[in-house]
């Protein structure tokens, strides 16, 4: 049986300063070799489950836990959760003007290398690494000496954020809502290297607005994320009926 990746039991959740609540109660369990699909209106919470799984400032965690292979998250900062092997890639990637993707990468790596107690990876074995994983995204090599996003059009930088997770090779990665701004070239780009990224060693979870998403990249489990909690649960076809009906029809069962 599957060992269970990323535990999230009775989260609650809320903006700094403001008392506002953002999830109330969110339970949630993915899988090694498991994709996962989170979808909901507008305000349900999706980008600040990912905010606060990754340890991003300005949300407090009033209740609950969340876990990663049996690792506390909530007693680690954010880049001790990524040197555990969670990947967080953003809805709208940041630019790092004068920092290579080459430089920051290899950096990255290292840390996490030397987290695990490894030796540092050789010069010649991460210019390997890089060519085999921009192969992946269909990335040219030549972005990866680039400043961090710096100049690159929207699709390539959601190229450079699952390009990121190839080389990083993460336990569990999030994808906040990476299909955004995508033409269809590009949104099929992304998704067949987030397919390749695929294996029973990792789990993938994927938080979108849009079906289309889910036509090249097929989920174990679909949830509906509505008031800051987990209402429904299904596979692809849920995804599918949500695409036809929208949200209303999931409240009024909610409140039925």
């Amino acid at each position: 049986m599957s060992k269970t990746l990323l535990d999230i039991q009775n989260l609650h959740a809320e903006i700094e300063d403001e008392g506002k609540a953002i999830l109330k109660g969110l339970n949630l369990a993915v899988k090694a070799g498991e994709v996962h699909a989170i979808m909901g209106p507008n305000g349900a919470g999706k980008s600040t489950l990912a905010s606060v799984v990754s340890g991003k400032d300005g949300y407090e965690v009033t209740d609950g836990s969340v876990s990663m292979d049996g690792a506390d998250l909530l007693e680690m900062d954010a880049d001790e959760r990524a040197k555990e092997g969670l990947f967080l890639a953003f809805q709208y990637p940041v630019e790092i003007p004068g920092v290579s993707n080459i430089n920051f990468l290899r950096t990255a790596i290292n840390e996490i290398r030397e987290y695990r107690g490894e030796e540092t990876i050789s010069a010649k074995d991460f210019m390997a690494m890089v060519r085999e994983k921009s192969a992946v995204v269909e990335m040219d090599p030549k972005l990866a000496s680039r400043s961090v996003n710096e100049g690159f059009s929207g699709g390539e930088k959601k190229k450079n954020e699952i390009f990121q997770m190839a080389m990083l090779n993460p336990k569990v990665a999030i994808l906040d809502e990476t299909d955004s701004g995508l033409d269809i070239d590009a949104l099929r780009i992304v998704a067949s290297g987030v397919n390749k990224l695929r294996s029973e060693n990792n789990a993938i979870i994927i938080i979108t607005h849009y079906q289309r998403l889910l036509d090249y990249i097929v989920p174990d489990y679909v949830h509906v994320l509505a008031d800051g909690k987990i209402v429904k649960t299904g596979d692809k076809n849920l995804a599918l009926e949500l695409e036809e009906k929208g949200y209303d029809w999931i409240t009024d069962e909610i409140n039925a």
